[in-house]
């Protein structure tokens, strides 16, 4: 008996030095602890011993179960210990290395013009406010005073959808509309709607079929052509500079009475006239007016008693002129060399 188990011991100790993974351990485990492993056939002996020798073989069959068992938890141990330290060998860190340099992007050159125009407004009182790309027709043009058959309701201009009920906006101005609605008191509104906006279009340098708009709303007691002119001067000197100048220009807008082109100096020549303003001196950047009074009236304001301005502009227009970016298509990409607000160049 004590033969026997002195050579399972011996032949353990012989294998257990070849063994280098945990698979070829469990495999060595089976073979001595299995079910039908070398210790488990050492109970077949039971039967041939008398009573007073099987009290002896009992407690020499658990002390070469508990010494196998230990043999393989001490070399489980080493495997264990073997990887701890092999990783910490790949994650030691050197703390006289210098430390790493971490690049970061920013944020899109329209996102960043959109939060820098929203705080200036938000600084002057206005309310910022958005609203469905999906519209309806009602919306975005019937109580803009844009009646069915009128030119800019052309479906070459305008994504419509099967109906002609819905489409994709083509301006931001549906959310002066749903607002003006939603003032149940029609009390005073002022108002900068930013987001996306949809025409059939080509695409090229100067043009998109999806681009970016920021309007404006004000609706109050005696609003005039000067408070709209006072703050397209707000506007332009905080986008420019302070020696920008600005000035209207006649226009027509089936929304706004009077309308107006909003231009300003032009940034290469400053004023003296070049070829980017066509000698002009000016550069116009928007469009702008009073609120139409059918306008009003069509979302429940009296247009004697309350009147107001309205004005828009494409901001990657405004970006490519602030900027000098020559191609309208480079704001969609993920060229991080077109923002002028990287810290890591």
């Amino acid at each position: 008996m004590k033969e026997k188990m002195e050579s399972i011991k011996k032949e353990l100790e012989e294998k257990i030095k070849n063994i280098k993974s945990d698979a070829d351990l469990s495999n060595l485990k089976a073979e001595f602890l299995g079910k039908k492993g070398k210790v488990k056939e050492l109970t077949t002996l039971l039967k041939d011993l008398k009573d007073e020798e099987k009290k002896e073989f009992g407690k020499n069959l658990n002390e070469i179960k508990t010494y196998v068992e230990g043999v393989f938890a001490n070399k489980q141990e080493e495997f264990k210990n073997k990887v701890l330290e092999e990783k910490l060998k790949k994650e030691s860190i050197d703390v006289t290395l210098p430390g790493t340099t971490i690049k970061t992007g920013a944020p899109n050159i329209l996102e960043g013009m959109i939060e820098d125009l929203e705080e200036l407004f938000i600084s002057m009182g206005y309310d910022v406010v958005e609203g469905p790309e999906i519209e309806l027709d009602l919306y975005n043009f019937e109580l803009l005073n844009l009646p069915k058959g009128h030119p800019a309701r052309d479906a070459q201009d305008t994504f419509y959808t099967k109906d002609d009920k819905l489409l994709l906006r083509s301006q931001t101005s549906p959310v002066q509309i749903r607002t003006m609605l939603a003032n149940e008191e029609k009390s005073p509104i002022k108002i900068v709607c930013p987001g996306k906006t949809y025409r059939r279009d080509y695409d090229d340098a100067t043009h998109s079929h999806q681009f970016m708009q920021m309007e404006g709303l004000l609706v109050d007691k005696d609003i005039s052509l000067a408070d709209l002119k006072g703050t397209w001067d707000i506007i332009a000197k905080h986008l420019f500079g302070e020696d920008t100048t600005t000035r209207f220009r006649s226009s027509f807008y089936p929304f706004t009475e009077p309308s107006v082109e909003l231009d300003v100096s032009c940034f290469n020549c400053h004023g003296d006239g070049c070829a980017i303003c066509k000698d002009t001196g000016y550069i116009t950047v928007g469009g702008a007016g009073m609120v139409h009074p059918k306008v009003l009236e069509n979302c429940g304001y009296n247009p004697e008693e309350m009147s107001g301005f309205a004005f828009g502009f494409g901001l990657e227009r405004l970006a490519m002129l602030k900027y000098g970016i020559n191609d309208i298509r480079l704001f969609y990409t993920n060229d991080l060399r077109v923002n002028p607000d990287r810290k890591d160049v």
